[in-house]
């Protein structure tokens, strides 16, 4: 790996398809290349996976904490910002294989503001309740709650657990004991069975209460002051969940996420803090196109698939297989433009186009059965219901395949108009090659690119 001097500027780190990119290899080497004083989670919560691997051979799929906590010189610290849906259970497991790993006292390296809300095992056990209600009409839910995390407390704000709830185990056991009974209902309804057989087994709320008080011991637990102050003192890499095709209101609805994928959480964040045009965007992206369960994917080829087998990315029984397709410029394009744009473009599994040669091609196009051309670009939100005929209508499309004019990054970077940051031809940080150009950093507005054809 070629070094780079260290940063004076945040990063943000934004998947430009449907999530599983490289986000954490992406993140791992932006800290192994130093200068970063934090990796700061900006959404999602412990559904992500962010497969890392050293090149010691050690591995970690990264949940909540930060891709920067294997990076050479010291693991960097990790803050879970007020976006972040936090799981202490998942937490404490993922803390638990990181110590094994090596990582000394990994709950030492956390921060979490007290105004995140939590995901509960009710939570849990009502996602996975409607997911498999809906049958065949499965949305691909990772099964872990943090959408029905989201919709309860939109639904009922004041009762809905948070972070700092965990610290007063009085508020937080009377909240947790209004959540166990209205969501009994949900879980009651979507049973497949009149006789409740479906039901899972809920846990003790007394031994969620330990587990909740244990996790406001070992981390620490801080308010609206800390993360400016963080921000002022140095910089740090803002690691998204998932990705912008999956976005809560730019993705195909229904098959998306309850989280904003973009950089609108970053932006706020650094807003908030008086650093609005204080970071770079980065956006990450392989060589082919993938996505993890339903929904639309206009580039899905069954061969890719088969050949392109992932062994970080396996079948999971809620989200459902994990799905390969061409390179996919029109969807690249959308993410870019949902995003408002991006300085510089980190392109992973560069090896995959000498490994499959013609078999693998990009899309420069959507048509119908026609002949006709697809237009797709991103609407003001929120409208899902607008989302929702994008769905139909990407559903109806099929791809205009070329072959790839030359090496995949290079072409793909001339393509979407981006430097390239860097180039990963293998799983680690060993891999990856730093670009010889750099693009100039978007200013605090959004830059609007042109919708593809």
């Amino acid at each position: 790996m070629n070094g780079r001097a260290l940063t004076d500027e945040h990063a943000i780190v934004v998947d430009l398809g449907f999530g599983d990119a490289g986000k954490g290899v992406t993140v791992d080497l932006l800290c192994a290349r130093g200068g970063y004083g934090a990796v700061v989670r900006a959404n999602g919560g412990a559904q992500a996976a962010h497969n890392v691997v050293t090149p010691d051979g050690r591995h970690h799929t990264f949940a909540q904490f930060g891709a920067g906590t294997l990076a050479p010189g010291g693991p960097v610290p990790t803050h879970l910002s007020r976006f972040v849906v936090v799981d202490p259970f998942a937490l404490a497991a993922e803390a638990q294989h990181l110590a094994a790993l090596g990582v000394a006292d990994p709950f030492s390296l956390v921060t979490v503001d007290r105004r995140a809300l939590i995901s509960t095992p009710w939570h849990a056990a009502a996602n996975r309740a409607r997911e498999r209600a809906r049958g065949r009409d499965r949305h691909g839910s990772c099964g872990m709650g943090v959408g029905e995390t989201m919709a309860y407390a939109l639904e009922h704000p004041e009762d809905a657990p948070t972070v700092g709830d965990c610290a007063s185990p009085v508020l937080l056991r009377r909240k947790l004991d209004r959540l166990a009974e209205r969501l009994a209902s949900v879980l009651s309804e979507a049973a497949d069975g009149d006789d409740g057989s479906d039901l899972e087994p809920l846990p003790d709320p007394d031994a969620c209460m330990d587990a909740y008080r244990a996790f406001a011991e070992r981390v620490r637990l801080v308010d609206d002051r800390y993360l400016p102050r963080l921000l002022a003192r140095t910089p740090v890499v803002f690691e998204g969940a998932q990705g912008v095709l999956l976005d809560e209101w730019h993705g195909f609805h229904p098959y998306t996420t309850w989280s904003t994928t973009t950089a609108v959480n970053p932006l706020a964040l650094l807003a908030e803090a008086g650093a609005a045009d204080g970071a770079r965007r980065i956006g990450v992206t392989r060589t082919f196109a993938t996505r993890h369960g339903a929904g639309p994917m206009v580039t899905e080829d069954a061969l890719l698939t088969r050949r392109l087998a992932d062994r970080h990315n396996r079948a999971h029984p809620w989200q459902g297989g994990f799905r390969v397709g061409h390179l996919d410029l029109v969807a690249l394009r959308y993410a870019l433009e949902a995003t408002a744009g991006v300085d510089a473009l980190v392109v992973t599994h560069a090896d995959a186009p000498a490994r499959l040669g013609r078999d693998l091609r990009w899309c420069v196009g959507y048509e119908l059965a026609d002949g006709s051309p697809v237009r797709i670009a991103p609407g003001a939100s929120p409208d899902l219901a607008r989302q929702a005929r994008l769905t139909g209508l990407l559903d109806a499309a099929r791809p205009v395949l070329e072959p790839v004019p030359g090496p995949a990054p290079a072409a793909l970077a001339d393509a979407l108009g981006l430097p390239l940051e860097a180039v990963f031809t293998g799983p680690t940080r060993a891999d990856a090659h730093a670009p010889v150009r750099r693009a100039p950093r978007l200013g605090p507005l959004p830059r609007r690119l042109h919708a593809p054809a």
